[in-house]
């Protein structure tokens, strides 16, 4: 069962990767995107692989050393909690991308590279992104999103 949630949570993950990527301005892509929801597939996955691992986990996350995460991390249960809980952070995280650069009108055949890199590589997706969000932001409308003001 494992093995067959690992596989299933790229196959939940992907067609609002594919939505964003190859169809930003498709009305349809932007309702989607919108709802907080479409993390739910992914975060499901990693509950249901969680629950029986719960209190394996636990002591790994509140106390983490690296010889024995390492050694949860090499297994099957493992690999597929942390793969559960990336694709689901780095859609959240894809999401938000999107919509501000869709508030932002960055260009779709700026924001497509963006996203792919964000899907294989998020943590040099987001600062990419947030260099961009600068340039494009120039009346640093972007605090208004944060701060309300």
């Amino acid at each position: 069962m494992t093995a067959t949630l690992f596989s299933l949570t790229f196959l939940v993950a992907a067609p609002f990767w594919a939505l964003m990527i190859l169809a930003p301005k498709w009305s349809w892509t932007q309702k989607t995107a919108e709802s907080y929801l479409i993390v739910l597939p992914p975060v499901l996955i990693y509950v249901v692989l969680l629950i029986p691992e719960l209190f394996t986990v636990l002591p790994l996350v509140t106390r983490p050393e690296i010889g024995p995460l390492a050694e949860y991390l090499a297994t099957d249960t493992g690999t597929a909690l942390v793969w559960a809980h990336m694709l689901a952070w780095d859609l959240f995280v894809g999401r938000w991308m999107y919509l501000e650069g869709r508030r932002l009108n960055v260009h779709p055949l700026v924001m497509a590279p963006v996203l792919v890199i964000t899907i294989l590589l998020a943590p040099v997706g987001l600062p990419l992104f947030l260099v961009i969000r600068k340039v494009c932001d120039t009346t640093n409308r972007g605090a208004t999103v944060v701060t309300g003001q």
